[in-house]
């Protein structure tokens, strides 16, 4: 009688879910994703006041709206930058979001200040996938059940594993990230939990992106290992995303607010329909009033003039920075170099330079040059420094940090003072995964890279060379785990990344950028 009465219990559950899941066609799921500051309007931007008046007028339809953002929402450029995102967090307020999950940037100004941003919002921020060593316990709040208007919504956040090496490695000390099948998991524990609560729609913000760096943490890696996920809404590698895995709708808008993106249930499935900039022109004017206020006070501090370009310089991601060599990677190089070198704690050699592509995130026009300028091209707070290694260990760093050449990497080196060859005919060979990294050391260092000169000399393998770059590249950031594996002391140089760039163009090239800068200079070639 019991198992009758059971069996019963579970068809009516199924038919009231069903009947439940019928009326989805009056749920919106708006979302955004990487908008990384970029909340004002402006060409190819449709900024925080669109948001929010997208969210009004589907409301005002008779729609329930849900906003979310899968990350990577308060650091970025000078909007974002200048406050430590406590001014992206005002318009996210504003906007009205119901939730967000963490992206590896969120960590870019140190745990205490995310704590602070946390605080301040208004809605939950979410990971499940980060604990604490000490504890064991959640960084964050795992999950959310949102209920409205007869929607049960369950939102579960992940963040990826690669912030410990995308991130300044100091900044996310003692947290741990799951990955790999410890993240599916993970995953598949939340989506559990939010089904038995009753939850209609079950969503992961899921800031994982879809990069072959990082295989088996990919969104796509997730979708086929769990069940019962509705939709993904993802971020991180900055691409537009809209197809099934399995049955889960895996969705992201891009970055930089060029997309809104906006889920409805439509033919008995989720689909995904991209509000792109310039096809939505309202503004909530409360928000865009409360944008401008921010962005004048930054401006006022910004607009100051640092010097003039006389060439374009090239800060893309793809083809650029994170693919092959540009005039921009070796201006900032050179910048690195020049400090060091005139520093008054360098008391060494200061052989050759290295910047990460990723730490370059955009370009820089001919003009003048202001300070808005520079903290846009290279927006993180990372210590210039220098430090000493073998001539083997620089070898494994540039090969480690090529390992997909020609695809995109942050850690792609941009240099100066070396010249060297990447042969990208060769497959990397994996070695021995750093440690706290999701980056491996090659097998055999030398098979795809080989070194011709530093410092314009013959490169010896067992020769000492003083380099200078950033603190998160000496910390063991990106793909340069050999500079974590064994103790290296680094001397810091006193200036962050935004004022050696500065001091560079300032002193070292005296305000102007000029045609020794015009097309990069042959230190790297890439064989394909």
């Amino acid at each position: 009688m019991k198992q009758i009465i059971l069996i019963c219990l579970t068809l009516v559950s199924l038919f009231f879910n069903t009947a439940l899941a019928a009326d989805l066609s009056k749920l919106v799921i708006l979302h955004t994703n990487d908008t990384h500051g970029y909340d004002e309007k402006a060409k190819e931007i449709l900024g925080m006041a669109a948001v929010s008046a997208l969210k009004q007028d589907y409301e005002n339809q008779g729609f329930t709206v849900v906003l979310l953002d899968a990350g990577d929402a308060i650091e970025g450029n000078t909007l974002a930058n200048y406050s430590e995102g406590k001014a992206a967090m005002e318009f996210m307020n504003a906007c009205g979001y119901d939730a967000m999950t963490l992206g590896n940037h969120e960590f870019g100004y140190g745990q205490d200040v995310l704590l602070k941003r946390i605080k301040e919002a208004n809605f939950p921020v979410l990971s499940a996938n980060i604990s604490v060593k000490a504890t064991g316990q959640n960084f964050v709040r795992d999950a959310v059940i949102i209920t409205r208007n007869g929607y049960k919504l369950g939102i579960f956040g992940l963040t990826t594993p690669e912030t410990t090496t995308s991130i300044n490695p100091k900044y996310v000390q003692g947290l741990t990230f799951l990955a790999g099948p410890q993240l599916y998991a993970c995953a598949q524990a939340e989506i559990d939990k939010l089904r038995k609560e009753g939850c209609q729609v079950i969503i992961a913000l899921a800031h994982l992106g879809s990069s072959n760096v990082v295989v088996g943490n990919r969104a796509e890696d997730l979708l086929n290992n769990v069940q019962g996920l509705d939709i993904c809404i993802d971020g991180h590698d900055h691409v537009v995303k809209n197809c099934y895995v399995k049955s889960c709708l895996l969705v992201e808008t891009g970055c930089h607010l060029a997309n809104i993106g906006m889920l409805t249930f439509k033919e008995n499935k989720w689909q995904e329909k991209f509000v792109p900039a310039g096809s939505y022109d309202k503004e909530d004017t409360k928000v865009q009033a409360l944008v401008a206020k921010r962005s004048k006070e930054v401006a006022q501090y910004l607009n100051k003039k640092i010097g003039y370009s006389e060439v374009v310089l090239h800060g893309e991601r793809v083809p650029g920075v994170r693919t092959q060599e540009t005039n921009l990677g070796d201006l900032f190089a050179d910048a690195y170099l020049w400090q060091a070198r005139n520093a008054k704690v360098s008391k060494a050699q200061i052989d050759c330079a290295l910047v990460n592509g990723g730490g370059i995130r955009t370009s820089l026009a001919v003009g003048k040059i202001t300070r808005d300028d520079i903290m846009t091209v290279t927006p993180f707070k990372n210590q210039g420094c220098f430090v000493t290694l073998t001539g083997a260990e620089l070898l494994e760093m540039l090969e480690a940090a090529t390992s997909i050449t020609p695809e995109p990497l942050g850690g792609f080196p941009q240099v100066a003072g070396i010249v060297y060859t990447i042969n990208t005919k060769v497959p990397f060979t994996k070695g021995q995964q750093y440690r706290n990294s999701q980056y491996y050391a090659p097998l055999k260092p030398g098979e795809r890279v080989t070194i011709k000169s530093v410092g314009n000399k013959p490169f010896a393998l067992d020769k000492k060379y003083t380099l200078a770059t950033s603190e998160f590249i000496a910390n063991g950031g990106d793909a340069y785990g050999v500079l974590n594996q064994q103790p290296h002391n680094k001397t810091l140089l006193g200036y962050t990344e935004e004022q050696v760039l500065i001091n560079y163009i300032k002193e070292g090239l005296h305000g102007v950028i000029g045609q020794q800068y015009a097309k990069p200079q042959d230190r790297i070639t890439i064989l394909q």
